[in-house]
C-alpha cells in the first residue's frame, strides 16, 4: 500500500513540484495538498495521511502552529518539516514542537522519496550533523543541560544506550544491530521511555540526548 502524504506550502510551485517528485514513486501517494497552516489541520482530518510534509513560514497561520495543533489529533501522522535553510532556527522549534523531523527543500528527489518512506515509518528525519548544529545553542546553555540530566536520571543504563542512539538519528533496526539486540526489543525499550521522559515522539527524545549530553561520549 502506497505512503499517502499532504504537502502544506504557501507557494502553489513548490507543492507542484512535491506533487511531482513524489507521485513518480510506486510507493508514494500525493492525497492533499494545503496553502497555510490552517488549512493543513483540515486536510489532515480530510485525508488521513501517513505523512505530512510541512512549510514553516507561512502567511497566516505557521508552520509552527499547525504542528502542534496536528499533534493534539488523536493518532497524528508524522510531520516532517520543509525549510530553506538547514540552519533555520523555526527548524528547532519545530522539532520542540512535535515534528518528526525536516527536510532542506533543495533536497535531491531520490533522496526526498526515501526519507519520507522513513518518516512514515515512525523514525527520526534529520541528518546527526544537522541535529548536532540546531541543537548546540540550547545544549550549550546550563538550565537545559540540567533540567535534561534530571529528566533522565530515571532510565536505566541500557535505555540510556538506546536514547543516545535516537540522539544520532538512528532507527530501531540500527539501533537493534550496535547494541546485539532484536528490533522488538529495542520497540519496547523506545516506547517505555518515551513514557518515562514525557516525549511525544523518538525525535523529541533525540534532542533530550542532545541536551543532556549522552550523544557521541
Amino acid at each position: 500500500m502506497a505512503v499517502r502524504v499532504i504537502v502544506v506550502d504557501d507557494e502553489p510551485m513548490v507543492c507542484a513540484h512535491l506533487r511531482t517528485i513524489l507521485g513518480a514513486d510506486d510507493d508514494l501517494e500525493v492525497v492533499d495538498e494545503a496553502h497555510d497552516g490552517a488549512e493543513a489541520v483540515e486536510a489532515v482530518l480530510r485525508s488521513r495521511p501517513d505523512v505530512v510534509l510541512m512549510d514553516l513560514r507561512m502567511p497566516g497561520v505557521d508552520g509552527l502552529t499547525a504542528i502542534e495543533r496536528i499533534g493534539k489529533l488523536p493518532e497524528p501522522p508524522p510531520v516532517v518539516a520543509l525549510t530553506t535553510f538547514d540552519a533555520d532556527q523555526y527548524v528547532l522549534r519545530a522539532l520542540r514542537a512535535g515534528a518528526a523531523g525536516f527536510l532542506v527543500k533543495s533536497t535531491p528527489p531520490e533522496d526526498l522519496t526515501r526519507l519520507v518512506r522513513v518518516a512514515a515509518d515512525g523514525n527520526m528525519v534529520l541528518s546527526p550533523t544537522a541535529a548536532r548544529r540546531l541543537v548546540a545553542a540550547s545544549a550549550d546553555q546550563q538550565a537545559t543541560q540540567q533540567r535534561a540530566r534530571k529528566l533522565i536520571e530515571s532510565l536505566t543504563e541500557r535505555e540510556l544506550e538506546v536514547l543516545a542512539c535516537l540522539g544520532e538519528g538512528l532507527s530501531n533496526a540500527q539501533i537493534a544491530a550496535r547494541l546485539y539486540l532484536s528490533e522488538a526489543t529495542i520497540k519496547g525499550y523506545v516506547s517505555r521511555m518515551l513514557d518515562k521522559l514525557g516525549c511525544a515522539n523518538r525525535t523529541q527524545a533525540g534532542l533530550l540526548a542532545h541536551d543532556a549530553g549522552i550523544v557521541g561520549r
